[in-house]
């Protein structure tokens, strides 16, 4: 395991995401899935209790605790993607895997995991400062999966 890892807390399901993660996400992987030595408050003996995976280079474990603790917005993967295709395959893969959108290229996964789908065209803008940036800000904000060729267009002026 890793000096520092992630650890996502996930009522019963952290094997099933972690494989989710790693057919979707390049650089993913799932990894040891530790077994239950013995019966606890939200499983049984044998029962997947910390599942290792890796989510675009990033180690994590997802702990089967029950449904005492929820995901929220708080925390999220950041995913940068290239072009519109790419946006959309990963866009596509969250909500149309049990998931739903949000707003500004957010997400959340049938497990309650925030994503952030977000085509470099975006940051590169916002970073550059100025009308642009705010040109592109603007064209984001209505937004829920970002349009690649709109924030584009909004850059150009």
């Amino acid at each position: 395991m890793a000096k520092n890892t992630i650890c996502l807390w996930y009522e019963h399901n952290a094997e099933e995401a972690a494989r989710f993660y790693a057919n979707t996400f390049p650089q993913s992987s799932l990894g040891a899935v530790h077994r239950a030595p013995g019966d606890y408050p939200d499983g049984k003996t044998g029962d997947a209790l910390v599942v290792e995976f890796t989510v675009v280079g990033i180690p994590c474990i997802g702990l089967n605790g029950g449904p005492q603790f929820k995901h929220s917005e708080a925390f999220s993967f950041q995913i940068a993607t290239d072009d519109q295709e790419e946006t959309d395959r990963y866009w596509n893969a969250i909500v149309g895997n049990g998931g739903q959108e949000s707003q500004c290229g957010w997400c959340k996964d049938k497990w309650g995991v925030s994503w952030q789908i977000t085509p470099r065209v975006l940051t590169d803008a916002l970073a550059k400062g100025g009308e642009a940036a705010k040109r592109a800000f603007a064209a984001m904000m209505p937004m829920k999966k970002i349009d690649v060729a709109a924030i584009e267009a909004a850059v150009r002026g």
